[in-house]
């Protein structure tokens, strides 16, 4: 145990700091120069070119966006719509024992085009007819066009030969003949595109209508709901 500090003349304690600085540890060259020395990191001309590319594909995707959302404000694209104005069912036989079905409709379909400033052309189109969700009838339809505002008449003759249906279903038929109220449901599949100038745009549009009528051999159309999808 040395002498306390304070009991220690000033010439002393000052020796005893510079022995302690020259015992110290010399760092090693190399430590030296990275603590002084740090490394400068470079802009490769990779690196500004990859950025001069985001930037410009960036700027490139607002305006694209900027130009749909004015073109959509402008035009307000709808959706066409499919009504069925009117049916007529000429005839239905169920086959007994085995349950065979046979009909013969005609429906009378109205296709519009509700845009004032922009045509439609209708492709791949058909009518598929059910009853109580079995397929009965199905009818291809041709490519048509349509100006803005304009509306086509389609004429739609669904025949059904020799469908086999499931003894309730067929049943469920019989009895709705006996009541004078026959259900079916048509489904009809169109791919749509519109066209404004030089842009144009597809999609899928299926209309979904419930008929109601009456049994053959006279059987008219009493009610009918229809909605749109796409």
């Amino acid at each position: 145990m040395g002498t306390p500090y304070h009991l220690q003349s000033p010439r002393t304690i000052v020796t005893k700091i510079i022995s302690m600085k020259q015992q110290a540890p010399a760092l090693p060259e190399s430590e030296e120069s990275k603590l002084i020395l740090q490394p400068r990191h470079t802009t490769t001309p990779a690196m500004w070119f990859a950025a001069i590319v985001c930037f410009v594909f960036s700027v490139l995707l607002i305006l694209t966006g900027l130009i749909i959302l004015i073109v959509f404000l402008t035009v307000k694209p709808r959706t066409p719509s499919f009504d069925v104005a009117n049916a007529a069912l000429n005839s239905i036989y169920v086959g007994s024992p085995s349950a065979y079905f046979n009909g013969d409709m005609v429906l009378v379909a109205n296709v519009s085009n509700p845009n004032q400033k922009m045509g439609v052309s209708f492709h791949s189109g058909s009518v598929e007819l059910f009853f109580r969700g079995r397929l009965v009838a199905a009818q291809a339809l041709p490519s048509f066009a349509q100006r803005r505002g304009q509306f086509t008449v389609v004429n739609v003759h669904m025949v059904s030969s020799q469908v086999e249906l499931p003894p309730e279903v067929a049943m469920e038929l019989v009895n709705q003949m006996k009541r004078n109220k026959i259900l079916y449901t048509i489904r009809g599949s169109f791919k749509v595109r519109e066209k404004f100038w030089s842009w144009h745009y597809s999609y899928r549009m299926t209309a979904i209508c419930d008929l109601e009528l009456t049994a053959p051999p006279s059987g008219v159309l009493l009610d009918r709901r229809c909605t749109i999808s796409k």
